[in-house]
């Protein structure tokens, strides 16, 4: 440790508040970077940094034992000398004194602070059932570990909420073999987050597979008590429920830095390098919004905490170095792989592109003529070529997209 801290940069101790995916890489990034400052990771959980993704699939499907899910060997924070302290929550910045305060009563001071908060799910009111037992969501470990009880074949499952999330569960549940009922209080499923062409594909798809879709359905009410036993939807209709699965979206957890009088607009405020309003705070990942094409942005990914977690370290390395997002995202369902590069915020044309195989393929967003997304449906190539196109700033024509004897590798020469 010696040797690390002759190392040092100008910054000395950096407190990270929040030991999720942007926590974790950002703290491995410091190191990599040279730091040689104390370094000490506060996470709420009592488990060491893990991917989420997983939890609701692998995990959940008993394919993927819990040491596989977490980032990192415990002793790689050891052997680097980042100090964890876990399940122990930070419940109040003090900017004045530049210290954490703890909920245990331990205070740690900072010289440099960084926010990696993350995002919290929405849950249902208590007014409508929220509180009873059986109604879960899926964010944590501990969420997971208290829903695979009740997951078992024959049981009846309400998800509510047809986003990725939702989706994602009720592909989960039937694959153990529950009986499955989504609803989702809009039009359509993927109403905020996909076209209308995604939507019924995926529909499609679940239906095939026995998932009882109900669209511009919402819930009324659940019933029951202590747990749940069943719920009123919107329609009238009733259906017996053994346990609810909620995927109404997240928000930023913008708690410690709303009671800090940071800035926060849709998330934690940042500005380019990731500095907030205070400039001995940072802030990255899930919790954040930044500056993005003369507006502000936030984004739920892995990428992008992992991606704005490490411009952090750098920034606070020294580099100065705007973040540049470059968003792409995933979701598994049964035997289908979903791809997305870009953002689709304001298309207004949609180019369909059939797969070289059945079940597979891709569409391709338009706005203004200029390609900003794609969705590739177990089509590798086709959202590779669409990253690339799009990185590149190259717009085929919607005509050319859509004809399947295209080879997209052309049209990445001819850039």
């Amino acid at each position: 440790m010696a040797e690390r801290m002759a190392k040092g940069n100008g910054v000395s101790g950096i407190v990270v508040i929040g030991a999720g995916q942007a926590g974790a890489s950002l703290v491995a990034r410091l190191r990599a970077e040279g730091h040689g400052g104390e370094i000490t990771l506060i996470g709420a959980e009592p488990v060491p940094p893990y991917q989420r993704p997983p939890l609701s699939k692998g995990y959940l499907l008993g394919e993927l034992p819990v040491e596989r899910l977490f980032l990192r060997p415990t002793s790689f924070y050891d052997e680097h000398g980042i100090v964890l302290k876990l399940g122990t929550e930070a419940v109040a910045v003090d900017r004045a004194a530049r210290q954490v305060a703890l909920a245990d009563g331990e205070r740690l001071a900072y010289d440099q602070l960084v926010l990696t908060t993350g995002s919290r799910p929405r849950r249902l009111p208590e007014a409508v059932g929220g509180g009873l037992d059986g109604v879960f969501t899926v964010r944590t470990l501990a969420d997971v570990d208290a829903m695979a009880p009740t997951m078992t074949a024959g049981a009846r499952a309400l998800i509510v909420g047809g986003g990725y999330i939702g989706l994602e569960a009720a592909a989960v549940a039937r694959k153990l073999g529950l009986q499955v009922t989504l609803v989702e209080m809009a039009e359509r499923i993927l109403a905020r987050v996909a076209c209308a062409e995604t939507a019924a594909w995926f529909r499609a798809l679940h239906r095939s597979k026995g998932v009882d879709l109900r669209e511009g359905v919402g819930l009324e009410r659940l019933e029951g008590g202590p747990g749940v036993t069943g719920a009123v939807l919107s329609d009238g209709s009733r259906i017996a429920a053994d346990l609810v699965i909620v995927g109404i979206g997240v928000a930023p957890d913008t708690r410690l830095a709303t009671a800090a009088g940071l800035a926060v607009e849709n998330g934690i405020a940042v500005d380019a390098m990731g500095r907030t309003s205070e400039p001995a705070v940072w802030a990255a990942g899930d919790c954040t919004s930044f500056p993005w094409q003369g507006g502000r942005i936030r984004l739920e990914s892995v990428q992008n905490a992992i991606d704005q977690a490490e411009c952090v370290a750098r920034n606070l390395a020294g580099a100065a170095e705007p973040y540049r997002p470059q968003p792409w995202f995933w979701s598994d369902q049964y035997d289908v792989k979903l791809q997305i590069a870009g953002l689709n915020a304001g298309y207004d044309r949609v180019a369909v592109r059939p797969g070289a195989r059945d079940g597979t393929v891709s569409h391709w967003y338009y706005r203004g003529g200029v390609l900003v997304s794609v969705d590739a449906m177990n089509d590798p190539r086709a959202y590779m070529a669409g990253k690339r196109l799009i990185e590149a700033g190259l717009s085929p024509a919607p005509s050319v997209i859509g004809d399947p004897a295209q080879d997209l590798r052309t049209l990445l020469a001819a850039g």
